[in-house]
This record gives structure tokens, C-alpha cells and sequence, in this order.
């Protein structure tokens, strides 16, 4: 027979394509994690994963565990999701992308709790691409996370918005209203390594024969504001991240958008669960979205 947990550490290195990573995600050791696979592979008699050139590679055991795998954990997280919901407080299980400014999340779960006092939220952050991890696994409810693709038919659009360039309010640049890349030829610039347009911007830049002189790399988009503001160089984000000492500026030629909304997990959710998450929908699209690029959503100087 073999152990939950050992799925989860088989599942968690083939969304991740690493042990390395797969442990990282597990919180454990890569040898602990490494045993439990070993120990997964005996109780199943098959071998899951081959090793190439420090890549790993599903078998074709593997493949065909996978979905087995993924429903074997689904049916326990239902099973114990409809015995710990019996007796238990109403619990939001909430998925945030981490280029969704603070401040808005901040606006919208205040407001929600204030009107919905005793409901527990449990927030889990990460990129686009480990949210629709944990959407397509159960294990969250929604996600506040970018639309696009795939999971636009699970979801509700609160507001689109496009990106803009910052400098530092003392910038030469700081009194325009919309700017050509060319202009930050040799300048110092930031780079939020989360951005989802990471590429495109590189690109965009590229073209205007501008090669940008990197002094910080950070995944924290809020810290990237506060060095713009405090002089260190400009940066790239959606309008909606806003601050004291930090100027927007419309990059001309650079026409890129997002949609922001809330995506429903594709599992099945006990009727409370379920009840409680579209709750949380309604409340968050009866908001005034009109406004989620300007002073509302300011961050906190």
C-alpha cells in the first residue's frame, strides 16, 4: 500500500518538473522526497519518472498514474472537506496572483469580511501558473487572478487595465504624459521578475534599441514602487499599482492589457463551500471596479 503523501510528492515534481523544486513545494528535503518516491514505485511494482541530463520524465506507468493520482487525492479532500464542514466556521479559500496590488486585495477582503463578519479566509499567493495549479487540484475555492485563456469560462471579470512605465517623481521625463521607449536609452531600470508581460516588455525595449542598465531585481512589486520613488531607476507595471513619489507615464507602442477577475476552481465543492464562494463573487462584482487604476487603490506610501 502506499501513503497520500507519496502522491503528492509524486504530483508535485510532475507539475514541477524538478525534485528540487517538487521538495521546495513539499517543504521537505529532496532525499525525503526522493524516498517517498522510491517507496511509491515499490508499492506500485512500476517505475514513475526517468532521469535525463537532470531533466526527470514521466514512464509510461507514470502517465497513466497521473489522472489516477490526481483523483485519488481529489476524493480525500472531499471527504474530508464534507466532515470538516459539519461544525466548522465558513472558511473562503482564497488564490491571489502576486501582481494584483496589494491595495486591492486589501479594499476587497476588508469589505467583504466587514459584511460578512466570522468568515475565516485562508490566502494562498502565487504566480499565474501555481494558482491554476491549485484552482485545477481543489485546493482553492477562486482566485483573484488574471483571465485569459482556458479559465475564462470559470470566471468573473472585475476590470481590465493596461501597463505603464514609472520614474521617479523628480525624473526629466516626470512632466509627460506618454513617452517612447528610446527615451530610457542607458538609464537604470527595475525588473519585477513576476511580471507576466516580462517578455513582451524585453521586446518592446529591445526594438527601441534601448538596453536598460538593471540595478535591481526583486519579486515583491510593491518594493520595485518604493525604489522607483526613492530615486534607483523606472520600471514597467499595471496602472493599477500606484504611489506617493512614483510618476506613470504611457509607454507609446506598448498596448498590452490584463484582465482581472475571479476564477472558480473547476473541483466540485460541498453546498456551504459552494454557497460561500459564489457569496464572495457577487460581493466582488457589486463592487466599483470603475475606479481600480486611479486613487482608490493607492498603495500605502
Amino acid at each position: 500500500m502506499f501513503e497520500l503523501y507519496q502522491l503528492r510528492y509524486f504530483l508535485a515534481v510532475v507539475e514541477t518538473g524538478s525534485f528540487t523544486k517538487a521538495a521546495e513545494r513539499a517543504c521537505v528535503t529532496q532525499p525525503t522526497l526522493s524516498a517517498g518516491i522510491q517507496k511509491l514505485e515499490s508499492a506500485l511494482g512500476v517505475k514513475l519518472f526517468n532521469r535525463s541530463n537532470r531533466r526527470v520524465f514521466l514512464t509510461e506507468a507514470g502517465v497513466q498514474f497521473v489522472e489516477r493520482a490526481k483523483a485519488i487525492l481529489h476524493q480525500c479532500t472531499l471527504a474530508q472537506r464534507e466532515l470538516t464542514e459539519v461544525e466548522s466556521p465558513k472558511v473562503l479559500r482564497l488564490g491571489a496572483l502576486m501582481t494584483v496590488p496589494a491595495a486591492i486585495l486589501e479594499r476587497l477582503l476588508r469589505a467583504f469580511l466587514e459584511a460578512e463578519p466570522g468568515t475565516i479566509i485562508e490566502l494562498f499567493e502565487g504566480t499565474e501558473q501555481e494558482i491554476g495549479n491549485r484552482l485545477e487540484s481543489g485546493g482553492i475555492d477562486v482566485a483573484l487572478t488574471l483571465v485569459r485563456g482556458a479559465n475564462a469560462d470559470k470566471a468573473t471579470i472585475l476590470f481590465e487595465e493596461g501597463y505603464v512605465v514609472v520614474v521617479p517623481a523628480s525624473h526629466p521625463l516626470a512632466g509627460e504624459r506618454a513617452v517612447e521607449g528610446r527615451a530610457f536609452a542607458n538609464q537604470p531600470t527595475i525588473v519585477r521578475t513576476r511580471c507576466e508581460v516580462l517578455s513582451e516588455t524585453s521586446r518592446y525595449f529591445t526594438a527601441q534599441n534601448v538596453r536598460p542598465r538593471l540595478v535591481y531585481r526583486t519579486a515583491q512589486d510593491e518594493r520595485a514602487l518604493a525604489m522607483v520613488a526613492a530615486g534607483l531607476g523606472y520600471t514597467t507595471v499595471p496602472e493599477s499599482y500606484r504611489r506617493d513619489g512614483a510618476v506613470q507615464l504611457r509607454l507609446l507602442g506598448f498596448d498590452y492589457r490584463r484582465r482581472i477577475g475571479l476564477v472558480r476552481t473547476a473541483i466540485p465543492l460541498g453546498p456551504e463551500r459552494a454557497a460561500l464562494t459564489e457569496q464572495f463573487i457577487g460581493f466582488a462584482a457589486s463592487q466599483n471596479w470603475a475606479d481600480a487604476t486611479s486613487l482608490l487603490h493607492r498603495a500605502e506610501g
